[in-house]
């Protein structure tokens, strides 16, 4: 019997339970893996606690892992047996040890890219190519705001942004998190606890305002964030980890000219060929230097509710996986 994590009730960590499940054969199209690793994000915790009602219960929460194939589907052609293999699942089911999933959510991991570290990555660097290079495609004539910016995400759109030529402005809450956010290439680090983010950002521009704010914070931020945006600017919300961000009258984008975007990413890699370019991208930043990648945070599967709970209480920072 294979063992996952199930919820059956919305509340906090506590309501993950261990249960031994069978996961059956696979179907025509589907691949039986055994799982290595499993990352934990914060939209599993959206999930659990009911914020987001996308999991029906009792279910398996999770949306990314790394494994290998075990067995396959009599149809599967895109994976075979021994494959090492990750992947992005909006339909859940991470939380697991063994697991079916459809041939064609698996990407096939390159011999430079590590397994735990894939396991944790995918949904933070593939967002993050995303966000840079698609949802605005960041140059070297752009000032950008990054909140959360030592962040699993924060910290790859600092190191990607800053390649790409941009002037990279992140907000943080401590001294040590400014200092590692600094190294990855922010230009200026704004200790949000301390000073005023959008007086600090209107004096390190002149006046200006940023091109693009990527906020990933929502209702602590979301305003504020607007506030920065030159004329013309634009303001990514992606994340929501302060909370929803409340009712916004839209004539309030009419002030500056300002355009408002929340992207999904499952959205941009609904298709096997975005997912696998998009991914590839990732790859190739990782295997070229470009992103320099860690996993800050490693529990056992076992303690994947206390990994909720540290991360909640923001124990945490960066990448956080759970090893099988």
């Amino acid at each position: 019997m294979a063992k996952a994590f199930f919820i059956h009730e919305s509340g906090g960590p506590e309501v993950l339970t261990s249960t031994e499940y069978s996961p059956g054969l696979p179907g025509a199209h589907q691949v039986r893996i055994r799982q290595l690793a499993v990352g934990v994000n914060f939209h599993d915790i959206y999930v659990r606690s009911g914020l987001y009602n996308t999991l029906a219960l009792p279910g398996i929460p999770g949306i990314e892992a790394t494994g290998m194939v075990e067995d396959v589907g009599a149809r599967v052609t895109l994976v075979k047996p021994g494959d090492r293999v990750t992947y992005i699942s909006s339909s859940y089911g991470a939380y697991a040890d063994e697991r079916l999933i459809d041939e064609q959510l698996l990407i096939r991991l390159p011999e430079t890219v590590d397994s735990k570290l894939a396991a944790c990555m995918m949904v933070r660097g593939l967002t993050a190519q995303v966000l840079l290079h698609e949802v605005f495609p960041v140059g070297p004539s752009h000032t950008i705001l990054v909140h959360a910016a030592a962040g699993g995400v924060g910290r790859l759109l600092c190191q990607w942004a800053k390649h790409l030529g941009a002037t990279v402005i992140g907000t943080v809450g401590g001294t040590d998190k400014a200092e590692t956010v600094r190294a990855l290439g922010c230009d200026h680090a704004i200790l949000y606890r301390q000073e005023n983010f959008v007086d600090r950002i209107m004096e390190l521009t002149g006046g200006a305002g940023v091109d693009v704010a990527y906020d990933s914070v929502g209702k602590d931020t979301f305003f504020g964030s607007m506030d920065c945006l030159k004329t013309l600017g634009h303001l990514v919300n992606f994340g929501q980890s302060s909370g929803p961000v409340e009712p916004m009258v839209v004539s309030r984008l009419a002030e500056k000219s300002t355009t408002l975007v929340r992207p999904i990413l499952s959205h941009y890699i609904a298709t096997t060929e975005r997912r696998e370019s998009i991914a590839n991208a990732f790859f190739d930043a990782i295997s070229s230097g470009v992103l320099t990648p860690s996993i800050e945070h490693e529990y056992p599967f076992s303690e994947v509710s206390q990994a909720h709970a540290d991360m909640e209480a923001r124990k945490t920072s960066g990448a956080v996986v759970l090893s099988i």
